[in-house]
């Protein structure tokens, strides 16, 4: 008897799993994982530019040397931040995306210091991976949304009754998502008036 009751329970399980949401729930999970991986590949791109366009001002004579070192330092402290996207906790995220901004800030300011060189702006290799990094950027943009995107999905759909309780008995936590930078809330103040 112990059997038979064995014997239909275990048929039984894998429609359940399958009807209390288990297999959905899995699927959004890698999704998130999945996607997580493309945001990290955009971000490995614009790193892999930054050495090529740091030896690329390097070559121009009289370049401030500090400005280099802090992309450098930037580019070697975004790189040590990594995550386990199977267990992302929102401090890993806000540590990463940390990195990635200071980086990103560095990059900017390197920019604009170029600006001051005309050999250098002329410098067709400089201006191929200035369009490749803006490329990289606006890469990054897309793919953070798709996992802000995806990371709703998953986190919405194991709120939803049944699968809420199958969230909770199989462990398919909430996932952490990118958030708004402090002060991007606030629209920036453009002044003509004081350069006159």
């Amino acid at each position: 008897m112990n059997r038979k009751i064995f014997g239909v329970l275990l048929v039984a399980l894998p429609l359940f799993m399958s009807s209390c949401g288990y297999n959905s729930l899995v699927h959004k999970d890698e999704a998130c994982v999945a996607q997580w991986a493309q945001v990290e590949n955009v971000y490995q791109r614009r790193s892999d530019l930054i050495p090529n366009i740091v030896a690329t001002v390097k070559g121009e004579a009289n370049f401030e040397q500090e400005t280099l070192t802090k992309v450098i330092e930037a580019r070697a402290s975004a790189t040590q931040v990594k995550i386990d996207p199977s267990n992302m906790t929102e401090a890993d995220l806000k540590r990463f995306d940390e990195a990635q901004n200071t980086l990103g800030g560095t990059l900017s300011r390197l920019l604009m210091v170029t600006e001051n060189y005309p050999t250098l702006q002329a410098n067709q290799a400089f201006r191929d991976l200035r369009v490749e990094l803006e490329g990289s950027e606006n890469r990054i943009s897309v793919e953070r949304k798709k996992f802000i995107e995806s990371v709703q999905d998953y986190n919405t759909f194991r709120r939803k009754f049944p699968y809420n309780i199958t969230a909770g008995i199989f462990g398919f936590d909430k996932r952490p998502t990118f958030e708004a930078r402090e002060g991007s809330d606030q629209v920036p103040v453009v002044d003509f008036e004081s350069d006159k």
